[in-house]
Order: C-alpha cells, then structure tokens, then sequence
C-alpha cells in the first residue's frame, strides 16, 4: 500500500498527524528567540596585554613582536593582525574555519604560558578573549543632566548602572565619559624648589600617612582582641596638615607647597547627548538572549528611570532591537503576502474554494512545522530563517499543485470516483513530485559547505527551506489526497454557486483556454521550426551577457539601518578644548540639516570629534539616510577650519561589518616595515584614489604622529650621585602625568588621590626641568642636569598583519558599486612604483566579497552537478537530464535583465538566489520530460508526446512558477526597514523563474525531439 492510497484509507490517522506538526510548531515558535542574523561565533581570539608607559614602537618591539611569534605556533592560525598603542597591545588571530574556538583558545592559553618568560616581567597579564556577535551593544544610552558633572557620575554609578545589569538577559554594562572623583595634590613647583624638596618625598610622604596595617591580635582574658592602627585620610583637610618635614621647629605641611583639591579625574572624552553634556552607557546582552525582548526590557526600565529621576533624561541613541523588530515583522509581512498571493493565483486557476483550500493547507502547515525545526536546532528568528520561509512559500504549494490537478485530470477524463482518483493521481505524479522536490534539496547541500561568513549566514537559510519543502512534499502525497477524496466531488455533481460566481469562474476558463491554445500553437510552430527556436534562445542567452558590465558587484546588499554618523579629524596632538570647540561648531551645522534625528550623541576624544544621530523609521521620512550624509557632506565641506570631514551612513548589516573587520566602503592595505617608507606610499595611494567616481571620505590610518619631548638620561651622572633611572623618569611622571598616592575613602567608596604639579599640561619644558631631587645627603640637583631633551614625533599606534607592519587607506563607495570601485583602484595601484617588499592590497569588504564568491561559485558548480546526478537516477538515463538542465542557463536571461533593471547589484545575496535556481528553474523541465517520457513509452510519436505532455502540464507549470513568483514578489519589492537585505535574492528567483519558464515551455519540448530523433536514427544505423 503507498503512501497516498494509505492515507485516504485513514483519515483520521492522516488528521492526527498534520495536527501533531501543527501543535509542536506553534509551541515550539512561542518559545523562539528572535535576533537580526544567526548566532556567528568567528574563530577568532584576541591577546590583550598592558605595560604601562610604553611608547608604541617599544610595545611593538618587546611585546606584540614576540606575542606574534607565540601564537603564530598555535595550531590552525591563518591569520594574525595587532595593534601596538601607548601601554597597550592587542594580538588578534584568526583560526581556520572549522576549527573548535574553545579548544583553541585553551591552546593558545597554555602556549603563551609556556612562553611568557620572554616578556617583559612587569607587564600585566595577557588576557584572552573569543570574538561572538553577541559581544556588541543592543542599546546604547545617552543621560545627561543640569546636575554636578561628579554629582552625576555618582548618581549613575551608585543608582541608576545597577537597574540595567538586573534585567534578564544583559551581560554588561559599560559607562563612558564620566567624570570619576578625584583628590588632586597640585604641587606648585616654585615653592618646592624654594624649599628644596622633591616631588618624590612629596609623593612617598602621603602614601606613608595613608595606611591601614593590620597590627595583629592579642588575648585579653577570655577574648582575642584584634589591633589596629588606621591612618587613612578621612578627610581633605587632614591631606593638606600632613606633614612633609620640619625647618626651624616650624612644620612644613602639604598645604604649604600644594592645593588639595576634591575634582574630578582629568578628561579625556567629552560627551554631549542631544546637544546637552552627558554620559553614554552601552549595554551588552548575555550570548543566546532574545535581543528584542531584551531591548524592550531596557527601553522599559528607562522610562521607569525618567519618572523616578526628574533631574536627569535618559534617551536611547541606538537601538539594535527596534531595527530588528521592524526588519522581523516586514519580513513576515512579505510571508504572509505572498501567501495570500499564491493563494489567490491557485483560486483563479481552479476556480473552486474546496480544491484552493485542500492546497492552501500546505502553507501554513509547512511553516508551523518548520518552526518546531527551528527550535529543535537551536536557531533563531531571524532574518535568514524568516526569510527561508518568504523564499519558500510560493514553493511549498508546487507538490501539492501537481498532485490536485493531476487527481482533476483523472476524474474528469477518466471519470474516476474521487476517492480512487486521489490515490492513483498522487501515486502517478510521486515520483515527478519527489524528483522535483529532491533537486530543490541538493541545492542546498553545498551550501551547507561554504565556508567563511557567507557559509554561517546561509546554512540555515538552507536548512528552513529544506525542510519546509520536504513538509510540503509529505503533506502533498498524504493530506492532498485524503482532503481530495473528502472534499471533491465526482464530474458533473459539482454544486453551481451563486451567478456571478458561475460567471466569474466562465470568465477564467475562457481566458485560460486561450491562452492554453496560444501555448498550444507557439509550440506547434517551434516543433516545425526546431533549428530557430534553438538559434533563437542562445542568441537570448547572449545578448543577456551584454547587461554584465552594468550589473555591479559588493559583497552585501544596501539597508537604510536609520542611523548617520559624521567624523570631524583634526591633526594628532590637537588639544581637547580645541577638538571640542570646532566639534560644537560642526554639530550646529549638522543639526540644523538633519530635522529627522530623534537622538543624537557627540563623542569627542583623542584626535577626533564624532556625532551619532539616530533617524526615525524610513516610512516616516523622505530621505534616506544615504542621502541626508550626502547633503551633509556638501554642507561641511570646508566649513570647520582645521577639521578633515567624513560623513557616513550606515549600510545594512552592521554587526556583519563589524565580524569581517572594518566599517568602510573600501580598504587598501600597504604592507611594509620602515613607517617613513608606509607613509610615503600611504600618501601616494591616497591622492591615486581621491579622485576616483565614486569615492568619498579618504581617510588614511598613518598619521605625523603626535608632538612628543623624549627626556634622554645621562646615566652615568645618575649613578654617580645616587639615583637610579626610575627615580628620574618618576619625577617626571609625577610632574606632568601625576601618581597614584593611594586612595581616599568616603561612604563607602573609594576615590584616588592624584600628585601632579599644578596646571601641569600648562607648564614649559624649562618649568619641568628645573624640578630637583634630593640626594642621600640632602643636596638637591636640578632634573636639567641629568638630562637633554630631543624632539621628535611619534605614532599613535602601530598596526601589524601577518608580521608585517601596515598602513590603511579607507574610503566610503557612494553611487557606485564595490566591485567596480574596487577594479578601478587595483589598476591605479599597479601604477605606483614600490620598494621590493612592500605591498598594496585591496581589502576589507572587497577581500571578504572576493572569498565568499569564489566559495559560492565552487557551490553553485558542485549543485548543477549534484541536480544532474539526481535526474541521471531517476531517468535511468545520461541524456534526459542534459535535456532538464538545459533551462539553467536559460534563467541567466531572467536573472541578468531583472538585476539590470531594478539596478540590483550581484552581491552575496543575489548570487544565492542564482545557486537556488539552479534547483527551482528545473522542475517545470522535469514536468514536461516525465510526462512526454511516459507518453512515448505508450506509442506516441515524438511529436505527439512533447505536444500532448505540454497540454496535460501546462496548468500546472504555470500554476507553480507563478505561486513561487508572487510568493516572492512582496520581498522582491523591498519595501520597509531590513527587507532590501533579502530583496536580491528575491529578485533573483523571481528574474531567472520567469525567464526560464517562458522560453523553456518551448525550447524543452524542441530539443527533447532533436536529442531522441537522433538518438533513434542513431539505434537504426
């Protein structure tokens, strides 16, 4: 007993069944965690080490150098980049894929253990972190406040930080740009030259009355008692009556040579939140937490924090979640639409409510239990699963189509009862249905093996679609003929509905029935004309190559992500007060341009001042963010003096940009060892590109360096009076970068008290070099001599790839597409004349989009093979598939003219869309060759056979190409936020599916009697 005679005899069992997906799918989809993209775990670990005061070029020599050739013997490293910076050093690796980033890191742990003898003993220890998605802000928060910047620091530390760790679900919460409080001791230097004292015995002198000691424990009868002898500062006037030594029986107090002042720790940020001085706070969310349900709960506890705290607002700058949740809910508006629509194609064509509805169950039954999958993999909403689901639900009714009017033919023609009619028809097209659905499946296999991001974000793209197909096929060879057998009715006992109804459903026949007899005729004259039907569709297939130089390339597709951020860089070493003077300036041109900001964040720091502005949705304004840098970028220009400006706005997948390593459009690495040697060729490279269509926002990662005064000791006179290098270079440090004299301690926290001299970044090189130590007998010698000063520049950081050192040029691609771009800047490379050794790459996005298309052209050449291999199997044949497969290329037409005319470029998107064709485009090509295969064997002639198999498949070709298409069409359109990232691939299907079909319902039939007549005469001779 098969499968579908099986189930019309147990309809109750068969019921039971499709209720038990139903049930597990909706449960499982009530406990789903929605997200943008899968959980992406890079195999990719970073080493983080610190040693304080280092130059860059000394942590590049006795740190990341070694650290490098550490973990370069870790086993399965394919690539190492680092960043030497002043005290810092950060080592990241790359691991091949595949590779178990647990286990590597355990290695990698216990390798720089091994080692770590050969750096340097007082460095802190290199810390190791694994890279995860997860890891990035899901919101970031802005707080500002009339209050006391201190005031307010404290309030958020000891208030308001605790709420937001408390929410389930988030991980950390980091807090940026506040104002610590400070004790700061500001030594006047000519009062202690006056004196002859040092900042030394200063600093030594307060962190000696500045103790806690335990005293140890004495028994006093019954008890032990513990001592203690606590000599802490309990407050500030008890700093400034310490005592710093005797003269004349008068005592010499802190007070007398410094100011005390309670303060807060010098800036290095400033930050204002819609246009008022603020804090930010970015909160991170546990790895596996609903990121919407997460930001909900934040956005939430603001509110709460607002009413409770008047005196401070609370505004979210960026929320993941909220682009999430629109970009989710477009996506399942595009599912459900295009569900009505395939609906609505089935109801026109059967024009009968019971028929529409036994196939219309397969769409919501397919996705319902395709949840239960999702759940049971431990995948997540989101934008790749949903959208499996959009790609495939004009394709989940295509088996049941087949089965219905197959089961139609035969009661109608036959005459069949429909219980009989149900099983035979499902029987006699399963092995058709089951093919189709199959080559449909091996398209996904080699997805399944791409490595690199593409491969990650795919791979359950691939396992939704196939597994709601392999629903959707069981459901068309059980439920289809069981509903079939209850809800049909015998020929001629159909009941006539209301007159319009009848009318409506004449109206439909007629036009089908002309365009049946339209078909029926193109396809009589292509059997009589076979050699210019053939011609005819490979001088198509040419002319549609004519469009590839017009169809760009980029590695992802565009998204309005409603954020623009502005870049103002100023030269390295620029004061901060001065930073933040032209920063204000660029933020009241900004503003004003920019009506659609709900919030906005200013971040000034380092070099550079940076403005973060957050739009409302797309649907609510008229220019998308693109456009609004664009306008901003014309306004800006040459309006702040001194500032270089960039304007950027935000291009779909941002966590993707962060994973592969870069935020710009294009990168172009130089390689190399001398600095002086990188920057020339930096500059170079620049003025190459800058003029390039297309190319926005130049930006170089070498700078001059910042201005620095490198102190060079005399060591011998050093020596010779007593002291040691370290007793010199921490006069220094005291006198300009301050020292730690321990800490203050006040209602329960703790605060450090800072030596330093009074406005120290204000004081000369001479006020620095007239300090004085004190030798062991009380002599003083000025710091002038013991040593000389050179003056120089140096980097801010180093960068290294592979072990060589490196230079970035980076530039945003506006108007244009990556791949061009990218052509263009290759040719101007080679144009530049290098030293040996040196190298210029094109890299970033271009690199990652390279690697994912030579991976996916791998995968769509292993899925035609595999489809050929499938068809071999069912045909029992080697040509009859060559034949099938003919209507592949034929959807390069489709594809080509429709990523042509809704200028789509070919992106990482767009090119699954063509390895998914390569297993949908097929299908109606295996209809027509199973039925004229079929009809042949009962002793028609070729002719007959192709013509009559494509009058009995016709409907259901057209049935199931414009379902799959119209199911499509709503994400095809790309309308709302998060929809244009699965647009392409849409685009693709919908393109190559249309182009196929139409010419092969011809071309198919044509060649299927070329190949056999030739095959006959050749039997014959």
């Amino acid at each position: 007993m098969n499968l579908p005679q099986f189930s019309v005899r147990r309809p109750v069992f068969t019921t039971m069944v499709a209720l038990i997906l139903i049930v597990l799918g909706a449960v499982s989809l009530s406990r789903l965690q929605i997200d943008l993209l899968p959980s992406i775990e890079l195999p990719t670990a970073s080493v983080r080490t610190e040693y304080e005061g280092a130059s860059p070029e000394v942590m590049e020599r006795l740190i990341t150098q070694i650290m490098e050739e550490i973990v370069a013997t870790v086993p399965g490293v394919e690539e190492i980049r680092s960043t030497s910076e002043e005290g810092r050093s950060s080592v990241n690796v790359t691991f091949v894929w595949g590779t178990d980033l647990d286990a590597a890191a355990i290695d990698l742990r216990a390798t720089i253990e091994d080692e770590i003898s050969e750096l340097p003993d007082d460095i802190t220890r290199p810390r190791i972190n694994k890279f995860s998605v997860d890891t990035f802000p899901v919101v970031l928060i802005g707080i500002s406040s009339p209050l006391d910047p201190v005031e307010l620091t404290q309030l958020i530390e000891d208030r308001i930080r605790h709420r937001f760790t408390q929410i389930s679900g988030v991980a950390q919460v980091d807090f940026w740009g506040g104002f610590p409080r400070e004790i700061r001791v500001e030594i006047d230097p000519d009062k202690i030259n006056a004196l002859g004292l040092s900042l030394n015995h200063v600093l030594d002198t307060l962190r000696d009355a500045n103790l806690d000691l335990p005293a140890g424990q004495i028994e006093e009868g019954r008890y032990e008692v513990t001592l203690r002898a606590p000599a802490q500062f309990s407050s500030v006037q008890e700093i400034r009556d310490t005592v710093l030594e005797m003269r004349g029986g008068a005592a010499v107090t802190i007070g007398d040579v410094a100011e005390v002042v309670d303060t807060y720790e010098k800036l290095t940020r400033i930050i204002r939140v819609n246009n008022e001085r603020g804090v930010r706070i970015a909160i991170r969310k546990q790895s596996g937490a609903n990121t919407v349900e997460v930001s909900r709960q934040i956005l939430e506890e603001i509110d709460a924090l607002n009413d409770e705290f008047p005196q401070i607002s609370i505004v979210p700058v960026i929320n993941q979640g909220n682009f999430i949740e629109r970009s989710i809910q477009n996506v399942a508006r595009s599912v459900l639409y295009g569900g009505g629509l395939a609906i609505l194609i089935l109801l026109f064509f059967l024009r009968n409510i019971r028929s529409t509805l036994v196939i219309s169950l397969s769409i919501p039954i397919s996705i319902i239990a395709t949840f239960s999958l999702i759940y049971f993999a431990g995948f997540t909403i989101n934008l790749m699963t949903l959208g499996g689901l959009a790609l495939g639900v004009g394709m989940m009714v295509d088996s049941s189509i087949v089965v219905l009017e197959n089961i139609f033919r035969i009661r109608d023609e036959d005459g069949e009862p429909p219980a009989e009619a149900s099983s035979v028809g499902a029987w006699e097209v399963a092995p058709a249905i089951t093919a189709s659905t199959i080559t449909t499946l091996v398209i996904f296999l080699p997805v399944i093996f791409v490595k690199g991001v593409s491969g990650l974000l795919f791979r359950e793209l691939a396992y939704v679609i196939a597994f709601s197909l392999v629903c959707s096929l069981l459901l068309s060879l059980s439920l289809v003929p069981m509903l079939s057998s209850r809800l049909l009715k015998a020929k001629g006992r159909d009941r006539a509905g209301p007159r319009w109804v009848e009318r409506l459903k004449r109206d439909s026949e007629k036009r089908f029935d002309q365009l049946n007899s339209g078909y029926l005729g193109i396809l009589d004259a292509a059997l009589r004309h076979k050699a210019l039907v053939v011609i005819g569709a490979v001088v198509l297939l040419g002319l549609s190559l004519f469009t590839v130089p017009m169809i760009g390339t980029e590695f992802l597709p565009p998204s309005d992500e409603g954020e623009v951020r502005v870049t103002g860089e100023m030269e390295v070493g620029t004061r901060l007060d001065l930073l933040d003077r032209q920063t204000r300036l660029m933020e009241s041109i900004v503003y004003a341009a920019v009506p659609e900001a709900v919030s906005t964040v200013a971040s000034v720091r380092d070099n550079e001042g940076e403005i973060r502005m957050s739009l409302v949705k797309a649907s609510e304004r008229s220019r998308s963010n693109v456009e609004i840098a664009a306008d901003l970028r014309e306004r800006l220009e040459g309006r702040i003096p001194g500032m270089k400006i960039r304007t950027r706005a935000p291009q779909g997948q941002f966590l993707l940009e962060r994973i592969i390593g870069g935020d710009e459009g294009v990168t172009v690495e130089i390689r190399g060892f001398e600095l002086d040697v990188l920057k020339a060729l930096s500059d170079k490279v620049t003025a190459a590109i800058e003029d390039i269509e297309g190319i926005t926002d130049v930006d170089q990662s070498f700078d001059d360096g910042t201005p620095q005064e490198e102190f060079v000791l005399d060591r011998r006179k050093i020596a010779d009076l007593g002291f040691t290098p370290r007793d010199v270079t921490e006069v220094i440090e005291t006198a300009i970068a301050g020292s730690r004299a321990g800490n203050y301690h006040s209602k329960g926290n703790s605060y450090r008290i800072l030596v330093q001299l009074k406005d120290a970044e204000k004081r000369s090189l001479d006020e620095v070099l007239n300090l004085t130590l004190r030798t062991a007998d009380g002599e003083t010698v000025a710091l002038r001599n013991l040593v000389t000063t050179v003056s120089s520049r140096a980097p801010l950081e180093i960068t290294r790839k592979d072990q060589q050192r490196q230079v970035t040029v980076s530039a945003n691609v506006t108007d244009r597409d990556l791949g061009s771009v990218a052509t263009e800047i290759k040719e101007k490379l080679n144009q530049i004349p290098r030293p040996d050794s040196y190298e210029l790459l094109v890299a970033g996005n271009f690199e990652e989009q390279q690697k994912a298309m030579r991976e996916l052209t791998v995968a769509l050449l292993l899925s035609l093979l595999l489809v050929y291999m499938v068809l071999a199997c069912q045909y029992e044949s080697l040509l009859d598939p060559l034949v099938v497969m003919l209507s592949t290329p034929m959807a390069a037409i489709g594809v080509l003219l429709v990523l042509w005319l809704t200028d789509t470029t070919l992106n990482l998107q767009s090119a699954i869309g063509c390895i998914m064709l390569g297993g949908i485009v097929v299908n109606n090509a295996i209809l027509l060759v199973d039925q004229a295969g079929r009809l042949h064997e009962e002793g028609r002639s070729l002719n007959e056979a192709v013509a009559e198999a494509g009058r009995r498949r016709f409907r259901p070709i057209l049935m199931t190409t414009l379902t799959t298409i119209l199911g499509l069409l709503p994400l095809a359109l790309g309308i709302g936020e998060g929809s244009d990232a699965q647009a392409p691939l849409a685009r693709a299907v919908v393109g190559g599916l249309a182009g196929s079909t139409l010419i092969t319902l011809v071309l198919i039939p044509v060649v299927y009697t070329l190949v056999h007549g030739f095959m006959k005469k050749k039997v014959k001779a």
